[in-house]
């Protein structure tokens, strides 16, 4: 809103002379790096309120868990607020909403993705762990519930993606193109558009979007079951997205590194700033030992908004090398479920997801978290020098 008022008054402030003083804010970059430094400091102003709020509605962790050999440690854990994911969703928010175009479609979006899929986890955290003083009804959604509402969420902004970058005039859109890893988009020293490139037909943009939509909200949420671990992640994850969409967004940038140039979408440059910025501020609060927990309200939201920038940029290969961490965790899971059911009770990891694993064979929890978090810095960065691999 504050760059949308700034770009309506432009003239009346120019004649004024107060739009040299303003004129920073034209630059999206300065707007990427003030958003993120928006979020974390709203997140941080607000945290011991929010904190306070949650404990005072008893809205806290049960410290209860399916795993025997995990008891000890969740009972460590019990009674810790959770639904902080609302500090980190309001901070997005409340950045994005100030410093990005919002007149932008892929904003719009960014924006739809974030709000349903944190009232969607808001209300599962809510019917869980208000349960015991309810006394009675629901122990939160049933898994096919919340898969129906990220599938829907999915499907909805893939419809609407496509039509985002579809121009009848351009039919070498490459809004729509399939981004292989190391395949040119543009022929270097300017030559055009590369040849051979597939373009993806709607039916198939769509399923692309509610499947990893879907899934790497998933994914998240199944990561966050130690203090920093989903938080200290997504920090990274988002600050390698704000780069690549900085870079599709720019013509000039995106025909340097060969990759597929979107109009606009440098926008949401700004939406993964604020991502990284809330998500580094929520940090504050919930490294070890944590003094509030995300929930389903954070870590459902900041999955799928993952996924809906990667989708819009065209890097959706590149995000899930950099989300590598995310995809581990989901992924144990799922072999675990299938061995389990298929052997009659074996399992292949000591507990899943990965980091219990990883814990129960000797690893404190700062260790699994401080070299998950090294793991994901790494993978930022091999993610973003991949783009020269072309």
């Amino acid at each position: 809103m504050l760059y949308w008022f700034v770009d309506a008054t432009r003239g009346w402030l120019d004649e004024h002379g107060l739009y040299r003083m303003l004129r920073v804010l034209d630059q999206t970059e300065f707007r990427a790096f003030a958003a993120a430094f928006l979020a974390f400091l709203t997140v941080l102003l607000g945290g011991k309120p929010v904190i306070r709020k949650l404990t005072a509605l008893k809205i806290g962790d049960a410290g209860s868990t399916d795993a025997e050999a995990l008891r000890a440690h969740a009972a460590n854990k019990a009674n810790t607020p959770t639904m902080g994911g609302i500090l980190i969703c309001g901070a997005i928010l409340i950045a994005t909403l100030l410093l990005a175009d919002i007149r932008q479609t892929h904003v719009q979006l960014a924006i739809a993705v974030l709000l349903w899929l944190s009232v969607l986890g808001g209300f599962d955290d809510w019917l869980k762990l208000t349960a015991q003083r309810r006394g009675t009804g629901r122990q939160g959604l049933l898994a096919w519930e919340k898969l129906v509402f990220q599938l829907g969420i999915g499907f909805v902004v893939g419809f609407f993606a496509y039509k985002a970058g579809d121009d009848p005039q351009n039919p070498t859109d490459l809004a729509h193109v399939l981004n292989l890893p190391f395949q040119r988009t543009f022929e270097p020293g300017g030559q055009g558009i590369a040849e051979g490139l597939y373009y993806l037909s709607p039916v198939v943009f769509i399923a692309i979007s509610t499947l990893m939509v879907a899934g790497m909200s998933n994914a998240v949420n199944i990561t966050d079951g130690m203090d920093g671990l989903a938080a200290g992640i997504s920090t990274s994850v988002s600050f390698a997205l704000m780069i690549l969409a900085f870079i599709a967004g720019s013509d000039g940038f995106s025909q340097y590194l060969l990759v597929p140039h979107i109009a606009f979408v440098n926008e949401l440059s700004v939406v993964a700033a604020a991502m990284a910025g809330a998500c580094l501020g929520f940090l504050w609060w919930n490294g070890s030992p944590a003094l509030v927990f995300m929930g389903d309200t954070g870590s459902l939201a900041l999955g799928g908004l993952i996924a809906y920038i990667a989708i819009a940029i065209r890097q959706e290969i590149v995000t899930l090398l950099v989300c590598t961490p995310f995809l581990i965790e989901i992924g144990s899971v799922v072999l675990q479920v299938g061995y389990f059911r298929a052997t009659g009770g074996k399992r292949i990891f000591r507990c899943a997801p990965y980091h219990h694993h990883l814990h129960l064979g000797g690893w404190n929890e700062s260790q699994v978290v401080t070299r998950f978090w090294i793991v994901a810095i790494l993978l930022g960065l091999v993610g973003i020098a991949s783009l020269k691999l072309r």
